[in-house]
């Protein structure tokens, strides 16, 4: 299956499904991924697969690159809705995060102080104050919680290295009301989260968390691993009304 690589460190910008027009920062290799999870659905590929032989782009290389595109495209009369960290795995690994969300505040405080800062992130750092502490600060830190359930985040995320669910629930309750849970919902063999099996008790878990919205979405690209399908749209507005009804906002991608 076809995946895709994104430029580094800036890129788009593109039409997002959920955000709109996103100029993305992707603080990871432009050759290749750098994840803590290996998902099996990765738009990116699996990590196997694309491996980075590249070094991360510096933090001065990020505000560059981000000033010179941001003038740019005020000059056009280009104006995004969101600055996005997203990209070729997880943008909490880079070592300088909290550092270049404060110079990408700055430089949208600078050029377009209306478009908001989003962070996609799996949440395996959130266990670090420092980069808990960054995340808060951008408008939308939007975190992964595709189930509860241990067994099929072993199956399906494939944390690269220690990852316990319940730790991370707590670390993102401590986020709230700001935090924003977002979940992917697929069908297929032993892929599919989309029975009350699971969706259950994530819904007490996002009870716990009490986010400011949740996302759930289905598969939009090509995946690395055949088999996986996407969740018919009735599905995911049964399980969009689900989480309405326990009295959080819910957006539905299909």
């Amino acid at each position: 299956m076809s995946t895709v690589i994104y430029p580094s460190p800036i890129f788009g910008p593109v039409h997002s499904r959920r955000l709109g027009v996103s100029l993305g920062i992707n603080l990871l290799p432009r050759d290749g991924k750098w994840c803590s999870f290996d998902c099996i659905y990765c738009e990116c590929g699996l990590n196997e697969e694309r491996r980075a032989k590249e070094p991360l782009p510096t933090r001065q290389e990020v505000r560059d690159a981000l000033g010179k595109q941001l003038q740019k495209m005020r000059s056009e009369g280009s104006v995004p809705d969101v600055l996005t960290f997203a990209g070729n795995g997880e943008p909490t690994l880079h070592p300088d995060f909290p550092e270049i969300v404060d110079d990408v505040v700055q430089l949208r405080n600078q050029y377009f102080p209306n478009a908001k800062i989003s962070v996609l992130s799996n949440s395996t750092q959130i266990h670090r104050e420092k980069v808990r502490e960054a995340l808060l600060r951008t408008d939308n830190p939007i975190m992964k919680l595709d189930t509860v359930s241990a067994d099929y985040i072993h199956r399906v995320d494939q944390p690269q290295g220690h990852y316990d669910v319940e730790t991370v629930i707590t670390y993102l309750a401590e986020m709230s009301p700001k935090v924003i849970i977002q979940t992917m919902f697929m069908a297929g063999k032993d892929v599919d989260n989309t029975g009350d099996e699971y969706v259950l008790p994530w819904l007490e878990k996002l009870k716990l968390i009490a986010p400011r919205q949740v996302m759930i979405y289905t598969i939009d690209r090509e995946t690395p691993v055949s088999g996986l399908m996407k969740a018919q749209p009735k599905i995911l507005d049964e399980i969009a009304e689900k989480v309405r009804a326990v009295g959080l906002s819910c957006s539905v991608s299909y």
